[in-house]
């Protein structure tokens, strides 16, 4: 069972952008026991827009075959700051003003994300992390853990690479311009009663696009029709808007503009030097995890990442379902990180 806590971090965090935090907080979920020594954790980062509620959308990590025993291991999820499941975000409280940040709220790097969930190792007394797993946004998270924070002893990346690319960048920008074309975006001052429901759905529906492969779509949908009123309404279009209208029920807008750019300042080489001196510093093991048929980041990315970690590890997933394979293929997941676990 799952134990789901909220840390109230009192002291001043100064972003990259120079935004100055005087608080802030970080929700949540651990499974197992801390050891005497804690040194038994496997900490696990979510994408954009994931809780910190691994055992929802990691289940496969959690079930009897996973390499992940709860009975040894300390298992931690922290929801992401400029999320809004529990850390602070755009919709929480400033104190300082008693008022939601709204568009005040800053742009966090990858960067800051990860120094700001430092502070939750530290006062958990977390002396070291036997593996960092993470997908996606998780993945760019885990990999810069691994490069500021030494306790990080061993990682696994899914379906990422060492930097945002033109490619995916440009798909943010895109779900970005969605949200701000809503007349109700009000450049993010939008109230509880009127959020841009329609551009967030619409964001969503172009993410989705990327989330699969077109052979999942063409599998799945074909060209089945839904209804026929003026026109036919295919069934691909109402998955489509259905999508969209269930992210409108539980997600900000805000949020979600906030940290589709937080995504694109991912980049390793970022005022360090160049992707091959700043990877050669990554001495730990980790096996990066590639989909074939991901269009959002291609293989190619993650080929790229493993040859230049001086310990890395590369295995593409053969499947059929696109980016979203690394939140469904669990039978070889979890055979990967089995192998990865035992031998490293």
């Amino acid at each position: 069972m799952s134990i789901q806590k909220t840390l109230l971090v009192s002291e001043t965090y100064t972003t990259e952008s120079g935004f100055v935090f005087k608080e802030f907080e970080l929700s949540y979920h651990s499974w197992g026991t801390l050891n005497k020594n804690g040194d038994n954790v496997v900490l696990i980062f979510h994408a954009l827009t994931g809780d910190s509620n691994a055992e929802d959308w990691f289940h496969g990590f959690f079930a009897k075959q996973s390499p992940i025993d709860l009975d040894q291991h300390y298992v931690l999820c922290i929801n992401t700051p400029g999320s809004c499941y529990g850390s602070t975000g755009p919709q929480s409280i400033n104190s300082q003003t008693q008022k939601a940040y709204g568009p005040h709220f800053p742009v966090l790097s990858i960067r800051d994300i990860v120094r700001m969930e430092q502070h939750l190792l530290n006062h958990l007394q977390i002396n070291s992390v036997q593996c960092a797993i993470g997908g996606s946004m998780g993945g760019m998270i885990a990999l810069e853990f691994a490069l500021i924070d030494p306790r990080i002893k061993r990682a696994f990346l899914m379906a990422m690479g060492k930097a945002h690319t033109a490619w995916s960048i440009g798909l943010s920008h895109l779900q970005r311009q969605a949200i701000y074309q809503d007349p109700h975006w009000m450049s993010g001052w939008y109230t509880a009663e009127a959020p841009p429901s329609q551009g967030l759905s619409l964001a969503r529906q172009i993410g989705m696009m990327t989330y699969r492969s077109p052979e999942n779509y063409e599998a799945k949908f074909g060209r089945d029709i839904r209804e026929i009123t003026n026109h036919p309404y295919y069934q691909v279009e109402s998955y489509l808007d259905y999508q969209g209208q269930k992210l409108n029920k539980r997600f900000d807008a805000l949020s979600y503009e906030r940290l589709t750019r937080s995504m694109d300042t991912h980049d390793i080489s970022r005022d360090r030097g160049s992707f091959k001196d700043v990877a050669k510093e990554l001495t730990i093991p980790i096996h990066v995890v590639g989909i074939q048929s991901d269009a959002l980041y291609p293989v190619s990315e993650q080929k790229d990442l493993a040859q230049l970690l001086p310990n890395g590890q590369f295995t593409a997933l053969d499947s059929p379902y696109g980016h979203d394979a690394f939140l469904i293929e669990f039978d070889q997941l979890t055979q990967i990180l089995s192998r990865f676990l035992a031998t490293t």
